[in-house]
């Protein structure tokens, strides 16, 4: 009975040792965590998207804390989300425009085709072949590879074979942009209603026999605009944004409809 006793006490006595040992080992390598990352994290969508660069959002968070990314890191979150970051980080942020994406392109089925593809069914994959199998070697290609890569489901193939933006859904994340090989995708404010949906840089005569639907710079669109928003240049039109009215003068002059006004 003695020895039990004794046996007792003894593993109790060295379990009490490991004990003291463990927690003056935790204390001692202990990392000190920065609380402002959790507070951080809770302005994050937590889409893991990975658009700002980061591996997914408590890596952003992280960072932001460490002071390594601005409070505005994050295109998905928003205003609310670079305004409460801010306030932890105790910094002013300026206010960003609302953003989204257009698709430069608006010819899909109108393009002519310059061969028939069977293969891999992405614009990457496609894109290595000749520059794609469309006509107009700047066009989208239509497998959809920037719907594919949308965490938010902000983007379908149209029945056109173009790609449709979803403005409520779009977030201005940039992944598209950065899929897309042709380079046919870009921001555009939110508030701007009109864009050019063509990138080719084709002579007219050369592109109108590729798409129907191509801009073939005849600069009408430049001389009725009154705020010199659009002028053509490289033989394409191009609207400067921060100085589009939205008045949809150059809309009505386009002879092949490739200026676009938003629905």
């Amino acid at each position: 009975m003695q020895t039990v006793i004794i046996s007792v006490i003894t593993l109790s006595a060295i379990g009490f040792l490991f004990g003291i040992g463990l927690a003056y080992t935790l204390k001692i390598f202990s990392v000190q965590t920065d609380p402002r990352i959790q507070e951080i994290l809770n302005f994050l969508p937590g889409s893991n998207c990975g658009a700002c660069g980061n591996a997914g959002c408590l890596a952003l968070a992280e960072a932001i804390a460490k002071g390594k990314a601005g409070p505005t890191a994050c295109a998905p979150g928003g205003e609310s989300a670079h305004k409460g970051i801010a306030s932890i980080l105790g910094v002013e942020v300026e206010t960003v425009t609302k953003k989204t994406v257009t698709i430069l392109c608006k010819g899909g089925h109108r393009a002519l085709d310059r061969y028939r593809y069977e293969g891999v069914t992405t614009c990457a994959a496609v894109n290595m072949l000749h520059s794609g199998q469309k006509a107009c070697i700047y066009g989208c290609l239509g497998f959809g590879d920037c719907v594919r890569v949308c965490p938010f489901d902000a983007l379908r193939i149209g029945e056109d074979g173009i790609p449709i933006v979803n403005e409520e859904k779009c977030t201005a994340c940039g992944l598209c942009i950065k899929t897309c090989p042709k380079n046919i995708i870009v921001f555009m404010p939110t508030k701007n209603k009109v864009s050019v949906a063509c990138f080719s840089k084709d002579k007219g005569a050369v592109s109108m026999k590729a798409c129907s639907v191509s801009c073939i710079a005849c600069r009408k669109c430049e001389k009725v605009c009154e705020f010199d928003a659009i002028y053509v240049n490289d033989n394409l039109a191009t609207i400067d944004f921060s100085k589009c009215t939205s008045c949809m003068a150059c809309v009505k002059v386009c002879p092949t409809k490739c200026i676009v006004a938003k629905e």
